[in-house]
């Protein structure tokens, strides 16, 4: 049986999805709770303003405290600072969307970003989500820098998921992914084409100094019609240069420098 704890957690985790708030009925539906039980933690979570009620008696929100936590998280880490003008330099020069993500024992998570497109088409996907690991320009720069058996073990754990929810070409079968991350491993970065969504590219290179397990990745991401293959092989040389930029720089962060991700206990 789930904790108080566990089921406050999940509830949070759910209306993190929600951001225009859900009836008690649908919360307790959803995470499959008793809706008293789903009450009493509702009640408690207003209590301590982590939720909100919408109107009296009506929807049940997050607040912007749980985002101000992650937020003073990483501001006290020091990785914003660090990384953002470098993001920044990217985004300049690739005229893309460029996102950083740490890893986070199995997982990744976006934390900072810059925007390069002026006009037109701009791809600029929710940030904090965590990256689905198998079909992600993220993931790919991430699992590349494992053995084979250790990325299968980590996409196990997360699931490919259903594909009708991404790109026509996401990988399906470990086969599949690791024919990806050979190719990705002989390149030095990743790069997918409409795997993580349709009309959309992505280039990632990993985040880590030498001897150390990586900590994180920095991605340039945007619509095929611009960000092709061709481009995203000229600007290979600049990512891996930030890359190792941040490498170096990470260093004086906290979250780079004592944090050890989940594939430091394969070593």
């Amino acid at each position: 049986m789930s904790s108080t704890l566990e089921r406050s957690l999940n509830i949070l985790e759910f209306l993190a999805g929600h951001p225009e708030g859900l009836a008690l009925a649908g919360i307790a539906e959803n995470l499959e709770m008793p809706r008293s039980a789903c009450h009493r933690l509702l009640t408690e979570l207003v209590r301590c303003r982590y939720v909100r009620q919408v109107r009296d008696h009506g929807d049940y929100a997050l607040t912007t405290k749980l985002a101000a936590l992650g937020l003073s998280f990483l501001s006290s880490s020091g990785i914003v600072d660090i990384a953002q003008p470098l993001i920044d330099r990217l985004a300049a020069i690739s005229g893309e969307l460029v996102r950083l993500a740490i890893v986070d024992g199995d997982r990744l998570t976006f934390v900072a970003k810059a925007q390069g497109a002026r006009s037109g088409l701009r791809y600029d996907p929710d940030m904090g989500i965590d990256v689905k690991l198998s079909c992600s320009a993220a993931g790919h720069a991430w699992l590349m820098t494992l053995s084979d058996e250790q990325a299968v073990e980590i996409v196990s754990r997360q699931g490919f998921g259903d594909p009708r929810h991404f790109g026509p070409n996401a990988p399906t079968t470990i086969k599949a992914l690791t024919r990806i991350l050979q190719d990705d491993r002989k390149r030095g970065f990743s790069i997918i084409s409409e795997m993580y969504s349709p009309g959309m590219t992505a280039m990632a290179a990993p985040v880590g100094r030498e001897g150390l397990p990586v900590t994180g990745v920095i991605t340039i991401a945007g619509p095929l019609v611009r960000l092709t293959e061709k481009r995203m092989l000229e600007l290979g040389p600049e990512l891996l240069a930030v890359a190792a930029e941040l490498a170096t720089a990470s260093a004086v962060s906290p979250l780079f420098n004592q944090y050890r991700p989940a594939n430091d206990h394969f070593r």
